[in-house]
C-alpha cells in the first residue's frame, strides 16, 4: 500500500454490524495509519459531520440505512459546502445500474459492490487507501466509477 504516514481519518455509514466488523478488521491488517469511525444510519452520519472538529477524509456510505438511507445522506453531503468536497464512496451489496447511475449523477466519487470475500475488500480497500495518498480520490469518470 502507498502511505505517506499521514493519519486516514474514515467514516463508514452502513447499519450491518458484521460488515463495520469486517471493514474494521481488514483495515486493521493493511496496518494504515487509519482512525475508522462507524455509524450505524444517515442520522448518526449527519450528526458526526455536523459536531467533529475534524472532518473524515473518505465517507464509505451504505445505502440501505434505517432512519435516513445513503442516497438522502449523499444528496446533502453535496448541498452542503462545508461537505461538498467529502470524497463519497458509495459501499453497497446492490450493483443494479440505475442505483450505481443515480449514485454516480448525485455526486458519489465512486461506487464499490460490497465484495464477497475478506481478499477482495483488503485489494480494494488498498487500492482506494493508495488513490487518497496520490492526493486523486475526486469524482471517477463513469468507466472506472464502478468497482464490483
Amino acid at each position: 500500500m502507498v502511505n505517506n504516514g499521514e493519519l486516514v481519518r474514515v467514516i463508514l455509514a452502513d447499519d450491518d454490524e458484521d460488515d463495520c466488523m469486517l471493514f474494521a478488521d481488514v483495515a486493521q491488517e493493511l496496518k494504515a495509519p487509519m482512525r475508522l469511525t462507524c455509524v450505524t444510519n444517515g442520522i448518526e452520519l449527519h450528526r458526526s459531520l455536523e459536531v467533529g472538529n475534524n472532518l473524515p477524509d473518505i465517507i464509505f456510505l451504505d445505502l440501505n440505512m434505517p432512519l435516513k438511507n445513503g442516497m438522502d445522506c449523499l444528496r446533502d453531503i453535496r448541498r452542503d459546502t462545508r461537505f461538498m468536497h467529502l470524497p463519497v464512496i458509495i459501499f453497497s451489496t446492490s450493483a443494479q445500474q440505475d442505483t450505481v447511475l443515480l449514485a454516480f449523477e448525485t455526486g458519489a466519487d465512486m461506487y464499490v459492490k460490497k465484495p464477497s470475500s475478506i481478499v477482495r475488500l483488503r485489494d480494494i480497500l488498498n487500492k482506494i487507501l493508495s488513490i487518497h495518498a496520490d492526493k486523486a480520490l475526486t469524482r471517477q469518470p463513469w468507466d472506472r466509477f464502478l468497482i464490483d
